[in-house]
């Protein structure tokens, strides 16, 4: 396929200006680790939030939408709808606690909270596990699905090449700008890809009779009651519906058991990261709740839209080749220069993401690794070089993963949604309950691991003909015995010592019953942050199926929705007013 000059030359200018954005409106504040990490801590938290929004709209993401919409139709979408739940608990009861700790990456709050040689030892252990081995993970399947798309747009080139040369102009203005770069170039990236997407929807919509797909390809919730698609049951005659025990998995575990980037149980990460930058406590949690509307309810539809058309298209397609069928509608139904535009969207989701996860990646290996356990004296200079190194080594290391070592994008979400299965248990409780320990949270991060040995290798090996449950119906077996595990290691181990427990709750100031004892007189009541969870629930789902009932012309659905909307959006401003009046 050849691109006409106009789509090279909107190419050109994306890259363009992605590169100023990123290099020159930081320039004040790359010279400290604060201004590089944290830009000051000065961030508005519309930029914040649509940092946040722009970083999880990763090159990979629409085409695993379009690969799981293939697969079990709209339904198919509750794997990261279901993490709503976990984003918008971070909304209410951790933006404003991330705010108050004051730290410049989240695992700095490890040994604010633990104390002695296993508090360092965490610290230490988590930014190597997940500041490097689960980061390059992820970025690896973003650099996957770049490798996607230049395979297809620009077959007459070394697809390697061109995503290494992409890869090195991202590491040019992360290493030279720091987060106040990052985030500019994210809001560019991200208005960028999202007309884009909006664009290529509306044209698919136009040129393709979605519609001619089976009726449960449709629904928004998966019919249990289905066994095949040849049957009316979803897309064509290779995919299955969504499983009931997939589908208890996604809304009753994954959401609060799980870690992954940008949806972590307690809000850590990238999503912390930004909400550390933001000016203040209220700002940071605005953020959180921008970016939850946004992801999950505003940008859905044109991901769904244009996925239906693919498969409308490309029903040939099988396995982990329907993740490349997004990919085939830009190529085969836009002309130029909107063709060119949406290859620019998907270098922006590329860019917005990867430059995100070197920087944030970069953060813990240098100030919970490097400066924290090797070298404590340097000077601010110092650091800064050293993690820009730091950033070019994750990106060798993410690369060679992505060339050599991974062929599925569905395949490494599922093995990372698995290895953490737990971990969330003790990064909710450890802000709302004194007797979480670092020992409980060691045990919370090794135990998945053991456990998926034992029933992937040990297991098979000694019965014959035993097979292990597939992804995600093996939470329901992984994550209870992970809780298990480390309440046992949390219990036969002593509790942290007081003192560090009571600087804890002075400065955090943790609401409801598990600080009691600490808080005295000053314990808070957490109902208003149930209630504004709870009526952000109604906003966010309401809103996603409102949008898709507008689409698919469902209009007595349509008033249902709304009405969801609009009462939660009544309760939400309600309970958001009276949660900031008795935190002050």
């Amino acid at each position: 396929m050849v691109l006409s000059h106009s789509d090279l030359l909107l190419i050109f200018l994306f890259f363009l200006f992605s590169l100023s954005f990123g290099l020159i409106s930081s320039a004040r504040l790359r010279s400290s680790l604060h201004g590089y990490f944290l830009s000051g801590r000065n961030l508005p938290w519309w930029l914040a939030g649509s940092s946040m929004v722009a970083t999880t709209f990763a090159a990979d993401t629409p085409l695993w939408v379009s690969g799981t919409v293939a697969e079990h139709g709209i339904s198919g979408n509750w794997l990261w709808w279901s993490l709503a739940a976990g984003t918008l608990l971070t909304v209410f009861f951790f933006a404003r606690l991330w705010r108050r700790a004051g730290v410049m990456t989240d695992l700095e709050l490890i040994e604010l909270r633990y104390g002695g040689k296993k508090g360092r030892f965490l610290r230490g252990f988590r930014a190597i596990y997940i500041g490097f081995a689960l980061n390059c993970i992820v970025m690896a399947w973003v650099h996957l699905a770049l490798l996607k798309l230049v395979q297809v747009f620009f077959p007459g080139y070394n697809p390697q090449i061109l995503v290494l040369l992409c890869a090195l102009l991202t590491l040019l203005y992360v290493a030279s700008s720091g987060m106040r770069g990052i985030v500019i170039a994210d809001s560019f990236q991200f208005l960028i890809a999202m007309g884009g997407c909006v664009l290529l929807a509306v044209i698919a919509f136009q040129k393709v009779d979605i519609f001619s797909l089976p009726k449960d390809s449709f629904r928004f919730l998966p019919d249990f009651s289905s066994t095949h698609a040849s049957n009316g049951g979803g897309v064509d005659s290779s995919s299955s519906p969504l499983s009931l025990k997939s589908f208890a998995a996604y809304v009753l575990l994954l959401w609060w058991a799980s870690w992954y980037p940008g949806a972590e149980p307690g809000g850590g990460g990238y999503i912390a990261q930004r909400i550390l930058s933001a000016r203040d406590e209220k700002q940071g949690m605005l953020a959180a709740l921008w970016f939850a509307v946004a992801h999950y309810a505003i940008r859905s539809w044109p991901w769904i839209v244009a996925s239906l058309a693919a498969v409308v298209l490309y029903p040939h397609l099988q396995g982990s080749e329907r993740e490349s069928g997004f990919i085939y509608l830009i190529r085969d139904i836009l002309p130029s220069p909107w063709k060119g535009l949406l290859i620019a969207a998907f270098l922006g989701a590329y860019m917005s993401t990867f430059s995100t996860h070197l920087h944030w990646g970069s953060s813990y290996l240098i100030n919970d690794f490097y400066k924290r356990f090797l070298s404590q004296d340097k000077s601010e200079g110092h650091y800064i070089f050293i993690a820009r190194l730091s950033s070019i080594f994750l990106a060798i290391s993410s690369l060679w993963i992505a060339f050599f070592h991974l062929d599925s994008i569905q395949e490494a979400w599922s093995f990372l949604l698995d290895c953490t299965a737990g971990m969330g248990f003790v990064l909710i409780l450890r802000w709302y309950w004194w007797r979480i320990n670092a020992l409980a949270e060691i045990v919370s991060m090794i135990a998945p691991l053991f456990i998926i040995l034992l029933l992937r290798v040990i297991l098979p090996s000694i019965i014959h003909g035993y097979q292990a449950p597939p992804s995600p119906e093996s939470l329901f077996i992984i994550v209870p015995f992970s809780i298990c595990l480390t309440l046992l290691a949390m219990y036969l181990s002593p509790p942290e010592d007081t003192p560090l427990l009571q600087s804890f709750f002075d400065k955090i100031r943790p609401a409801g019953p598990g600080w009691k004892r600490f808080a005295g007189e000053k314990n808070q009541s957490l109902i208003f942050m149930f209630t504004g969870w709870l009526s952000s629930l109604l906003v966010v789902y309401g809103l996603i199926f409102f949008l898709g009932s507008l689409i698919l012309s469902r209009t007595n659905e349509t008033f249902f929705w709304g009405g969801m909307v609009t009462l939660g959006s009544l309760v939400l401003f309600f309970s958001i007013k009276k949660d900031f009046q008795s935190n002050r």
